[in-house]
């Protein structure tokens, strides 16, 4: 079953709560946390965009529009914003909480962007965040969809502070005692009093070989470099992308390329936006959905099936402007 998956009226019903917490002075601070035991939200309702794109619906175009201004509007919220990234964080749970001004992780945390796995890419302004991960961490978390702990988002720049799971309801606590106005830098101390301290996770210890591999500008070259090292790692690496959307991999290496040059968030979701809608028009992005999360047969008949078969005519539509239907984000917000 599907951890807290958001929907279109859910992010509506956010964006209108954001409202009123924003205009109400004596809301001081917002929480971000996911209803259950598993985890603050596993994503999207993927299943109801693939029902969509098969009928050549609107819902992708809908409801990414929405979602990513709401990605913007939290980065940008004027009170502080703390999520909870607690157990399974995932796709469009990222974007609610990665983009928060104070982000806790904690030992049950498993942070991912899988979105290669289902012909698509790391989006809700995950380019933005993969781009400013240290070295190639971003781009091997991207391609690979591998899971990070919650030392290994702090290591990522996805997180803030690693708090003991046991401790969040004594955190929620005191969050609710602070005080309209006060300053980000104390909410900071506050959380830090509560956190364990750790800075960095299993895949700092990996930053030299994934550095190594990985800073490449085509994916080709990423695969000829792990071919050539016959290292375990390397090898299962090699493995992991064997199994994701080749199209996909070289849409999702290209974003982060132009993201680590871009400045902002919004201007890496107006690029994630026109991509969004070519892929969801796309053979890939349904043939994906379905062998993960429609008949789970984890065998998805990619097109084309291999990275070398992947042409600069087939990226171009991926990376067009597209006028009116151009992602724009209202004043104000």
């Amino acid at each position: 079953k599907a951890i807290n998956a958001v929907t279109l009226e859910m992010f509506h019903d956010i964006d209108k709560a954001l409202d009123v917490f924003e205009a109400d002075p004596d809301v001081a601070v917002i929480v971000l946390e996911g209803a259950g035991e598993r985890g603050l939200c596993a994503g999207g309702d993927i299943r109801a965009l693939w029902e969509s794109s098969k009928v050549k619906g609107d819902l992708g175009k809908i409801l990414w529009r929405d979602e990513y201004i709401l990605n913007a509007r939290i980065k940008k919220f004027p009170k502080p914003y703390v999520a909870f990234m607690d157990g399974i964080v995932m796709g469009g749970g990222v974007g609610l909480s990665a983009h928060s001004s104070h982000r806790v992780v904690t030992e049950r945390t498993k942070l991912a962007m899988p979105e290669v796995g289902l012909g698509f890419f790391p989006d809700v302004g995950g380019t933005y965040l993969l781009s400013r991960s240290p070295g190639e961490i971003g781009t091997y978390f991207g391609l690979t969809g591998t899971t990070m702990n919650g030392p290994d988002a702090i290591y990522a720049k996805f997180a803030d502070a690693v708090v003991p799971s046991a401790k969040l309801p004594a955190l929620r606590e005191a969050l609710t005692k602070v005080a309209p106005g006060t300053p980000s830098a104390e909410i900071d101390r506050l959380i830090a009093g509560f956190a364990t301290g750790e800075k960095s996770g299993p895949v700092a210890a990996m930053q030299a070989k994934i550095d190594g591999w990985f800073a490449r500008g085509r994916m080709d070259d990423i695969v000829a470099v792990l071919t050539a090292d016959g290292s375990d790692l390397a090898q299962a690496t090699l493995k992991t992308l064997g199994e994701k959307s080749p199209r996909g991999m070289v849409v999702t290496l290209k974003l982060l390329r132009l993201a680590r040059a871009t400045e902002t968030l919004e201007e890496c979701l107006v690029r994630e936006y026109r991509a969004a809608l070519e892929v969801f028009a796309s053979d890939d992005f349904r043939e994906g959905v379905r062998a993960a999360v429609i008949d789970k047969d984890r065998n998805p008949k990619w097109q084309p099936s291999r990275i070398e078969d992947v042409t600069p005519e087939m990226l171009a539509p991926y990376f067009a402007e597209i006028g009116a239907d151009e992602l724009k984000f209202p004043d104000g917000k």
